[in-house]
């Protein structure tokens, strides 16, 4: 239970499960757990109840770089409560491999990397760098799932 005091120590709330807006329906699983390896399907922010949090739109015509930000930083906290659900202890968690980030993009923007760090620097907080570090990409796209600003999908390993 050592991430879990640390993400309390940081003032951070993991959000409940994730629940499809109405008319969408989700045909997917959350994280797919294969002997020691847990793939996560991308995640956006959200509420405590589980809700999508936004922002929606692009960055930056409709969202700003500071808020898209935020909201890679609430999507791995999005992503940790899934994880979390999955393996049940956090503490499980032996590495941090890849993370993919996505991000709503006006033609031209070329900042994705500053708003994928803002999951990248969640994960190094309450891992530290042994744990934490991981291999990436930033990818704006023209559009992502429901309009969301941000999508991010990881690779972990655990112990166990």
């Amino acid at each position: 239970m050592r991430i879990e005091r640390k993400l309390e120590e940081l003032g951070f709330v993991l959000p409940a499960e994730a629940h499809a807006p109405p008319g969408f329906q989700f045909s997917f699983e959350w994280v797919r757990v294969r002997g020691n390896r847990v793939y996560v399907t991308g995640h956006s922010p959200q509420r405590a109840d589980g809700s999508m949090a936004g922002p929606f739109g692009a960055v930056p015509s409709h969202i700003s770089l500071d808020e898209a930000t935020d909201a890679a930083r609430d999507t791995a906290l999005a992503v940790l409560a899934s994880v979390q659900r999955a393996i049940g202890d956090l503490d499980r968690i032996s590495a941090w491999l890849t993370v993919s980030g996505m991000v709503n993009a006006d033609h031209g923007f070329t900042q994705t990397t500053t708003v994928v760090n803002g999951f990248s620097d969640v994960i190094l907080q309450v891992f530290g760098p042994e744990v934490g570090a991981h291999a990436r990409s930033a990818i704006g796209t023209a559009a992502l799932p429901m309009n969301n600003a941000v999508v991010v999908s990881a690779e972990i390993e655990i112990d166990g």
